[in-house]
């Protein structure tokens, strides 16, 4: 039976999350960012993992020779991470904007959409505090959601399916106008059933922009969904690439 009330966003979705994400991104991914670090002057080697989920981005990473330290709202994510990346692997309960860590990292980034449930405000706080724990010539790398996107999800307000034994109901809720989608997930298995909401915000290009230069972050590009393919009108998760001055 569906909870009544809906619980704290990746509290129980933690537990089915890698089985649901089954979208081999992250190898790919993980490369794109190995071949845009290997150009770094001085060498790309700490990473500051932000919302890093279950450490899927992580588990590609550290193979490729990257030290990387990761930050997440949910408890239950970071416990799943670390069942993952093991003990030796930094992990932090940290909830933006708030960035409470100690030492300097040559690049951060944040993943399938992270940054997106950040309020404007908290956003631009948030990039700020990243940029301060970034080396000059560091690399801030990170994904949101497009006008695209928006477009699509407002088009598209109930979706289904089922993987690896996990029913799952995505119903979205889009106020085009304050720029928010309320997604309520509801996953089902083996005849019990548990409810989450989900509060993402759709940034505009400017606020992105102001933000990062604000923080001191030189805009390098801004891609395609981790490829080499300039962002356009038609993509759904864009992909922001930046440098701290």
């Amino acid at each position: 039976m569906t909870t009544e009330q809906p619980l704290e966003p990746y509290s129980r979705l933690a537990g089915v999350y890698d089985e649901i994400v089954v979208d081999p991104c992250f190898a790919l991914w993980a490369q794109f960012l190995d071949d845009l670090w290997s150009s770094d002057e001085v060498g790309v080697t700490a990473v500051l993992d932000v919302c890093c989920g279950t450490g899927l981005m992580a588990a590609e990473l550290i193979p490729r020779g990257y030290d990387v330290v990761g930050i997440d709202a949910s408890t239950a994510m970071l416990a799943r991470a670390g069942r993952l990346l093991g003990p030796e692997v930094t992990l932090l309960e940290q909830r933006l904007p708030r960035l409470d860590i100690d030492g300097t990292f040559d690049a951060a980034i944040s993943t399938f959409d992270g940054l997106n449930y950040l309020t404007a405000d908290d956003f631009t706080t948030s990039i700020a505090a990243i940029a301060a724990r970034l080396r000059p010539g560091g690399w801030l790398v990170f994904d949101l959601h497009t006008e695209a996107m928006l477009a699509y999800v407002s088009a598209h307000t109930f979706i289904d399916g089922e993987t690896d034994g996990n029913a799952f109901v995505i119903t979205s809720d889009v106020d085009l106008e304050a720029r928010t989608c309320t997604s309520r997930i509801v996953v089902t298995r083996d005849g019990e059933s548990f409810a989450e909401d989900h509060l993402q915000y759709f940034h505009d290009d400017r606020l992105v922009h102001r933000a990062l230069a604000d923080a001191g972050l030189a805009t390098v590009g801004v891609v395609d969904e981790y490829t080499d393919v300039s962002a356009s009108s038609s993509t759904l998760r864009a992909t922001w690439i930046a440098r701290r001055r």
